[in-house]
């Protein structure tokens, strides 16, 4: 087997200029998303709270229109930059999970209010749109796990799939707020008790772990934007009156300690596959992943014999160290015995 060159940017910066777009979709290098840990799903909820507040603050502040091109804006941009850097940063990954949580909300609502469309249709078009991103994840990459995303192309079908979540989940909380008229805070229990099903099947049992992190992913959208609203809309709508601002500025502290925290101890960082390849390349290269222990013999030499006979020379052994050698004393070596094939090769050779 050949070494072939590392192309990926992780480690050499660029791509090699003959390689395809396809290929280049499809190099794997660096993991691009973290480790589920309870950091990851706080800052999640925390991130929902905080798209659902500031999609609302936006849209009363200024033009609707003007609003929604500027979350589109912001969550261009946060996505580019996250795409650009190949590998899972945490400022760069939770600055996009915002900007999807704020474009997805204004996204969800947009059908509502500009098309009047009703929560009920527009969550089930935003499940359909997020079956078909599963359908075509799945069958393009045969997996859905979050811990094999280290190529372009599956961290392109795990960002379509985030920004569906989020519109779903928006629409969802706001039909069970509206049309169900549960109100912001019991939906919220609602969504906390969904929450809880796929956590506590996942464990008691360790089944369809795949399954459980979508549905919870899912999920927290609706929960942190009930819980959003419920303390940034007004009491007689149900809420506490804090306002959209302020609840912005309190939990976007919240995400900035917390993101800041990751970003320090690194303690979500997954442990990239293209990096232990690296480093177990390096370590051939060097001698130190195949390299015979002292002691060991080497493999048997072919050689031609007389008359076409094929030989096999006997291996050399290397010195075995001593555990202890007086000073000055030499070094013996164990030579090999004579197989009789080589003793009735020499006999040929003085007889010939």
């Amino acid at each position: 087997m050949t070494d072939r060159p590392l192309t990926d940017r992780s480690t050499t910066g660029r791509y090699s200029t003959g390689q395809s777009l396809a290929v280049r979709l499809t190099v794997p290098g660096m993991l691009r998303v973290p480790e589920v840990t309870a950091y990851f799903w706080v800052i999640k909820a925390l991130s929902t709270a905080v798209g659902e507040s500031t999609s609302d603050f936006l849209v009363h502040q200024m033009n609707p229109v003007l609003a929604v091109i500027l979350g589109f804006i912001g969550f261009v941009i946060a996505l580019t930059l996250q795409l650009w850097v190949r590998r899972y940063i945490a400022w760069t990954y939770w600055l996009a999970v915002v900007g999807v949580g704020v474009f997805g909300t204004m996204a969800a609502d947009v059908l509502h209010v500009g098309f009047h469309v009703p929560y009920a249709v527009s969550s089930t078009l935003y499940a359909i749109m997020l079956a078909a991103v599963f359908i075509a994840w799945a069958k393009t990459e045969k997996t859905l796990s979050i811990h094999s995303i280290d190529t372009a192309r599956r961290e392109a079908f795990y960002w379509a799939a985030v920004v569906a979540t989020f519109a779903m989940g928006t629409a969802l909380g706001d039909l069970s707020a509206f049309t169900l008229h549960l109100g912001f805070l019991r939906s919220g229990m609602l969504f906390a008790a969904v929450i809880a099903v796929p956590a506590l099947g996942y464990w008691i049992f360790r089944r369809a772990p795949i399954l459980c992190f979508w549905f919870a992913y899912v999920t927290t959208r609706p929960l942190g934007a009930s819980f959003a609203d419920w303390m940034g809309k007004p009491q007689k709508l149900g809420g506490l009156g804090w306002g959209d601002g302020p609840v912005v500025a309190m939990l976007s502290v919240f995400i900035f300690v917390l993101v800041g925290y990751l970003a320090v101890t690194r303690l979500d960082v997954q442990q990239s596959t293209a990096s232990q390849r690296v480093q177990q390349a390096t370590a051939r290269r060097r001698g130190g992943a195949h390299a015979r222990p002292r002691g060991t013999a080497r493999p048997p030499v072919r050689h031609q014999g007389r008359a076409g006979h094929t030989a096999y020379s006997a291996p050399t052994a290397h010195p075995a160290p001593t555990a202890q050698r007086a000073p000055g004393a030499e070094q013996t070596y164990a030579l090999p015995k004579r197989t009789p094939r080589i003793r009735e090769l020499a006999d040929d050779d003085a007889t010939g």
